[in-house]
């Protein structure tokens, strides 16, 4: 919006027409540092593989790997590129009333000699 060669308005009167400062039309970009660029995709490699990592271990897997760099650039990185940890979300071991609750049936029973008592477990291994 702004003519800046053979205009017959000055830049200071097309900046004031447009409410902008002067300074601001002299403004060039400073384009981001290409060590900070490394970190970033090495962060994005480990967060692909272990979205779970926080800061506190991403920063150590950074320093394993030869990058020395503190938490809180590691915090500032991650925040800059709008990942997150993936964590359980709160209130996970409130009872949904809705499913039945069994009866506890060794409640009052004393095992008193071997094979009184089974048990097994179906823990699903993936």
């Amino acid at each position: 919006m702004i003519e800046w060669e053979d205009s017959e308005l000055a830049l200071k009167k097309q900046a004031e027409l447009l409410g902008l400062n002067r300074s601001s039309l002299y403004y060039k970009p400073v384009p981001p540092d290409p060590e900070e660029i490394l970190i970033k995709h090495r962060i994005d490699e480990i967060y692909t593989k272990t979205p779970y990592y926080g800061s506190r271990r991403m920063t150590a897997v950074l320093n394993q790997q030869g990058l020395i760099i503190n938490r809180k650039a590691v915090q500032r990185h991650i925040r800059e590129m709008g990942l997150q940890g993936i964590s359980p979300a709160p209130n996970l071991s409130k009872r949904n009333h809705q499913h039945r609750v069994y009866p506890y049936l060794l409640r009052n029973l004393a095992t008193s000699h071997p094979n009184h008592v089974w048990a097994t477990d179906i823990t699903y291994i993936r």
